[in-house]
């Protein structure tokens, strides 16, 4: 007799059936409480339709009811089904319980051999092949692996010199394969100490292959997406690994898969604001700056540089680049890239709010046009973002203003010529002279930018709007 095993059933309708007291036409005979009791519980036995068809054609001979047939057939069909689904799921699932018995035995192989003796060398190298592929696609072998053991063997893998290099690679992708989507393991690694064993590799006088380095920068991406890993991998030396295996694309057989992962590994690490002075100890700004341009990557780029503006020694360092308003302008007026519109906007911005001089040298880089022509044509955001912009360079000697008296002028009887001839006083020379360049670039700009934004051919820029736009 075959299991009963509840899975994936539709549920079984038992049709209520009518009393004698209901039908005016004819008697029908209805089921006692003993007889509806052994008809489910043969149902449920999955034996009970050819008992149950029995006791019916019993039933049928003795009353000539056809209701009750009707009924009854009915219900036998649906007993039927009821079996061969409950059937058919015990088939499946132990067939299920099977497939996972005997992958548990794989992997519990698989681990046995990872901490296999150093003698046993080719087992170890095999079993990081295994694994590998194992942990590739599959979520619950992560876990299985991890709680198995297997990440302290394959960490151990990394740096043994007793092992040739293709087993070092299969070790490494083995532990970037067992991170996927799983923070637990990716803090396991990183406590294993994965990061100061690809560190002692790239540090090795020995020569390596390739794909070794590319290896480690795919693990150090992975594990840099973890924020508590975020620091330690910061910390160790990393970033100054990165940051070559990026300027250095050209020059090596690094592939574009490595130096796109370096990038976003960077990306990563400048999340946290600790480690932007590591960033700093190297001359990525200056390369980041000079390398926008390439659309492939400019976004990136971007990214990692609203991150590092977004500490002081990191405007300083921006600021520093002598290009770098120029750059940072010019990407203002990629309106086919809206995301690295506002990522440049961004940076500008707080640029614009914490340093005098960097307004100064955005105007004098041609920043005003631009920023005129985001208000009316970019992004919801770029717009917002660019008004800011505006307001600061509106108020470049803001802070003169409020600190300075005006001496021989009372608050009470001061007139309208006194507050004016007071407002020149307080004007410096150099708030005079940035008026002066956006008053005079700014209305020869308007055409060009109402033209772009597709406005009526009616539309005038009046003069008074020009200068609720300046100083």
């Amino acid at each position: 007799m075959a299991k009963c095993h509840r899975n994936n059933v539709d549920p079984l309708i038992l049709h209520r059936i009518p009393s004698a007291s209901s039908s005016s036409s004819s008697s029908v005979n209805t089921f006692s409480g003993s007889s509806f009791r052994r008809i489910i519980f043969d149902a449920l036995s999955c034996g009970g339709s050819s008992r149950y068809q029995r006791e019916l054609r019993e039933e049928e001979e003795e009353d000539g009811s056809k209701s009750t047939t009707t009924i009854g057939e009915d219900l036998a069909k649906k007993t039927e089904k009821l079996c061969d689904l409950l059937n058919l799921a015990v088939i499946e699932s132990g067939v299920e319980t099977k497939k996972k018995e005997e992958t548990l035995e794989v992997l519990k192989r698989v681990v046995k051999d990872l901490q296999a003796a150093e003698a046993e060398a080719e087992k170890k190298v095999a079993a990081a092949s295994e694994v590998r592929l194992l942990a590739k696609d599959d979520s619950e072998v992560r876990v299985t692996l991890a709680m198995l053991g297997a990440i302290p063997p394959l960490v151990s893998m990394i740096d043994d010199d007793s092992l040739i290099e293709d087993a070092q690679i299969s070790s490494l992708y083995s532990l970037l394969n067992l991170g996927i989507g799983n923070d637990a393991n990716k803090a396991a690694i990183v406590k294993a100490g994965a990061v100061h064993k690809m560190l002692k590799i790239i540090e090795s006088s020995k020569p390596r292959n390739q794909a070794v380095f590319e290896a480690i920068v795919a693990n150090f991406l992975g594990l840099s997406a973890l924020d508590s890993n975020k620091p330690i991998i910061g910390s160790s030396g990393a970033i100054v690994f990165l940051v070559k295996t990026l300027k250095n694309f050209e020059e090596t057989s690094s592939s574009r898969q490595a130096r796109e992962d370096a990038l976003r590994a960077l990306y990563n690490l400048s999340i946290h604001h600790q480690n932007v002075p590591f960033i700093l100890e190297t001359d990525l700004v200056p390369f980041l700056l000079n390398t926008l341009g390439d659309m492939e990557v400019s976004e990136r780029i971007l990214a990692i540089l609203t991150n590092v503006v977004s500490v002081p020694e990191g405007r300083k360092a921006i600021g520093d680049v002598v290009e770098a308003f120029p750059i940072l302008v010019d990407v203002l007026n990629w309106n086919d890239s809206v995301k690295c519109q506002e990522k440049a906007i961004y940076i500008l911005m707080l640029m614009a709010h914490k340093g005098y001089g960097d307004r100064r040298a955005m105007i004098e880089a041609g920043i005003e046009s631009s920023l005129l022509e985001l208000t009316l044509v970019g992004s919801p955001l770029a717009q917002k973002r660019a008004s800011r912009v505006l307001e600061c360079l509106r108020v470049v000697d803001k802070g003169k203003q409020v600190s300075a008296p005006i001496y021989g002028i009372s608050s009470s009887s001061s007139s309208s010529l006194g507050r004016e001839r007071g407002h020149e006083i307080r004007m410096s020379d150099e708030r005079k002279a940035v008026k002066q360049l956006v008053q005079q670039s700014l209305q020869s700009n308007m055409t060009r930018i109402v033209k772009r934004a597709h406005l009526p051919h009616d539309f005038v820029t009046s003069q008074h709007f020009s200068k609720s736009l300046t100083f």
